[in-house]
């Protein structure tokens, strides 16, 4: 959600519930309008993977953003399970591949890091995913 919140308004807000919200912003890459529509869901590790709620957010979406925390490695061990299941629901509809990116988070908190930049990487290459590190807080 933070990152979210960042990407829409530029600013940091650190605490947040647990809630789903779908968000809506024009921005103009290229030259070109481009309307976003974000949905962004908070990591419930208690879900399962195939409930209809996340069969539902996955066909409802063009590309996927699936962000960890560099802080907490449960985050990011739940990581090519998601994956396989985006991409198993959304090739079998289509032939081309699904535009999926891992986003590790909290890269100002480097003192309490517990899951290197390489390890993120190599996880982003054998699934064939964008990569990216940041700090929504900076």
């Amino acid at each position: 959600a933070a990152l979210t919140v960042r990407f829409l308004t530029r600013r940091f807000i650190g605490e947040y519930g647990d809630m789903e919200f779908i968000y809506s912003h024009n921005l103009t890459v290229d030259g070109r309008e481009i309307l976003f529509h974000i949905w962004d869901v908070p990591n419930s590790q208690e879900q399962t993977e195939e409930s209809s709620s996340e069969e539902k957010r996955i066909q409802w979406a063009d590309s996927f953003v699936l962000v960890y925390s560099i802080c907490d490695r449960a985050s990011f061990n739940i990581l090519p399970l998601k994956i396989q299941f985006i991409k198993a629901a959304k090739e079998a509809q289509s032939q081309e591949k699904v535009p999926i990116v891992i986003v590790g988070n909290k890269r100002d908190l480097h003192h309490q890091r517990v899951v290197s930049s390489e390890e993120g990487r190599l996880l982003a290459l054998s699934l064939d995913c964008g990569f990216y590190e940041v700090s929504a807080a900076e």
